[in-house]
C-alpha cells in the first residue's frame, strides 16, 4: 500500500518551500518517522519525517524545486525490502512522478464547494484573480489572502538572471555560481515588502551612557542570579514596547480595509544564524524581566547558529527589532517584516562630541531608525515612537518604574 509524502504546514502566512535535500533515493528502505527530505523556506529548513516505514516508490519533485503545502513530495511502498525490489523493477519513474503534479487539477473541479476568506475573496475579485486555480492554505483547503498574494506576486517576480548573449571579457577572472533557491526566494519577499507597503524611514540618536553604567555597575551581580549577561537588547524590547503602548498603529495590520489593533506585543528580535539572519519572535515580551529577556534571546540565538529553530519559534511577530550595530553598522534603513507595520534598527556605538549644558562632551551615542507603513503611521507618530525609546534608554530607570 502506498503512502503519500505531503509537505506539511509551514506556519503563518508561509505557503511555499523548497526542496532543499532528499536523504533517500528512489527504491531505498526508509524506516518511520526518519528525517526523509529537507524543505527550505526563507525562515528555516524543515525536516519531513517518513509517515510509515517502507521504500520510496516514488519522488515527484527534485531538489531545487518549488513546492506547496499540501503538495505530494513522493509516495513510500509500506512493506521492507520485498517493496524496494519491486519498485527498483518498475522503472517508470517519470510517469509516477508526473501523477503528484497532475494532482492540483482536483481542486479547480471542485470549484464551487472551496472555501474562500472574505478578505481573499474581495483580493481576487479586486484582481481578477481565479480561485479556481488555488490551492488553500487554510484549515480544511480554505483559501487565506495570503495564497492570492502569492498568486499575485507570481508574474511579478524577478525572473532568473539569463545567460549572456556573448562573451564576457574577463571570464577567465570571474566565477559563475546559480543563485540558491532560498536567495530567490528572500529576494523576492523583499520586493514584496517594497511594492505592498508604503515604507519610509525617521531616524533619532540615543546617548547610551547611563545604560552602559548601569551594565557595568549590576553585571557581575546580574550574571550571578540569573545565569546570564545584561546586555543592550533587553532595554531596547522594554523601550519599544512602552513606545508601542503609546503608539499602537505601530503594532498594528492591514488586512484589506481593516485595521487590526494587537493588544499583545511579541517582538521580533533578528539573530544571526547558519544560514543569515532570521527573526525568532519573544512573546508577551511586555511581561518578561530584563533577565528573562536576556535569556529568550540568547537561546534564540544559539539555536540560530546550530539550525535548530522551528517554524514556531519565527510566526506571529508584531514588531521586529534589528542590530546591525554588531556588525560594525553605522546607520541604515531596514525593511519591514510583512505584515509588520514598524521595525526599529539599532546601530554600533561611537563617542562623539555633543552639547550637554553649554558644553562639548564626548558621549557614546547610537542612531537608532524607524522604518514603518505610511499607510497606517504618520510621520508625527513615527517621531514620537523613537523620542519615548530614546527617553527610557537614556533614562533607565523610567523602565524600572513603568513611568
Amino acid at each position: 500500500m502506498a503512502v503519500e509524502l505531503k509537505v506539511p504546514p509551514l506556519g503563518e502566512s508561509i505557503t511555499e518551500a523548497v526542496v532543499g535535500k532528499w536523504n533517500k533515493k528512489q527504491g531505498e528502505s526508509v524506516a518511520a518517522d526518519e528525517p526523509l527530505v529537507v524543505l527550505e523556506t526563507d525562515k528555516v529548513t524543515i525536516d519531513v519525517p517518513a509517515p510509515a516505514a517502507g521504500s520510496i516508490a516514488s519522488i515527484a519533485f527534485k531538489e531545487g524545486d518549488k513546492v506547496r503545502v499540501g503538495d505530494v513530495l513522493g509516495t513510500i511502498e509500506a512493506g521492507g525490502a520485498g517493496a524496494s525490489a519491486a519498485v527498483a523493477a518498475a522503472t517508470p519513474a517519470p510517469a509516477q512522478a508526473a501523477a503528484p503534479v497532475s494532482t492540483p487539477a482536483a481542486p479547480a473541479q471542485a470549484q464551487s464547494d472551496t472555501r474562500i476568506t472574505p478578505t481573499a475573496k474581495k483580493m481576487a475579485e479586486e484582481n481578477r484573480v481565479d480561485v479556481g486555480q488555488l490551492k488553500g492554505s487554510g484549515t480544511g483547503g480554505r483559501i487565506m489572502k495570503e495564497d492570492v498574494q502569492g498568486q499575485l506576486n507570481r508574474p511579478s517576480a524577478p525572473p532568473a538572471p539569463a545567460a549572456p548573449s556573448g562573451p564576457r571579457p574577463n571570464a577567465a577572472r570571474e566565477e559563475r555560481v546559480r543563485m540558491t533557491p532560498l536567495r530567490k526566494r528572500v529576494a523576492e519577499r523583499l520586493i514584496q515588502a517594497q511594492s505592498t507597503a508604503a515604507m519610509l524611514t525617521t531616524f533619532n540618536e540615543v546617548d547610551m551612557g547611563e545604560v552602559m553604567a548601569l551594565r557595568k555597575k549590576y553585571n557581575d551581580k546580574f550574571q550571578a542570579k540569573h545565569g546570564v549577561k545584561l546586555g543592550f537588547m533587553s532595554f531596547f524590547i522594554r523601550a519599544s514596547v512602552e513606545a508601542l503602548k503609546a503608539f499602537p498603529q505601530i503594532n498594528a495590520e492591514i488586512d484589506g480595509e481593516d485595521v487590526i489593533f494587537k493588544h499583545y506585543y511579541d517582538i521580533g528580535v533578528a539573530v544571526s544564524g547558519s544560514r543569515g539572519l532570521v527573526v525568532p519572535v519573544v512573546r508577551d515580551a511586555d511581561k518578561l524581566s530584563l533577565a528573562d529577556l536576556e535569556k529568550t534571546v540568547g537561546d534564540y540565538g544559539g539555536r540560530a547558529r546550530n539550525d535548530k529553530l522551528t517554524m514556531a519559534d519565527l510566526t506571529g511577530g508584531t514588531f521586529t527589532i534589528t542590530n546591525g550595530g554588531i556588525f560594525g553598522s553605522m546607520l541604515s534603513t531596514p525593511i519591514l517584516n510583512p505584515p509588520q507595520t514598524g521595525i526599529l534598527g539599532m546601530h554600533n556605538i561611537v563617542e562623539r562630541p555633543v552639547a550637554r549644558d553649554g558644553q562639548v562632551v564626548i558621549r557614546p551615542i547610537m542612531y537608532i531608525a524607524l522604518t514603518y507603513d505610511h499607510r497606517l503611521v504618520d510621520g508625527r507618530e513615527a517621531v514620537q515612537f523613537l523620542v519615548r525609546v530614546k527617553e527610557c534608554i537614556e533614562d533607565p530607570e523610567r523602565l524600572l518604574l513603568d513611568i
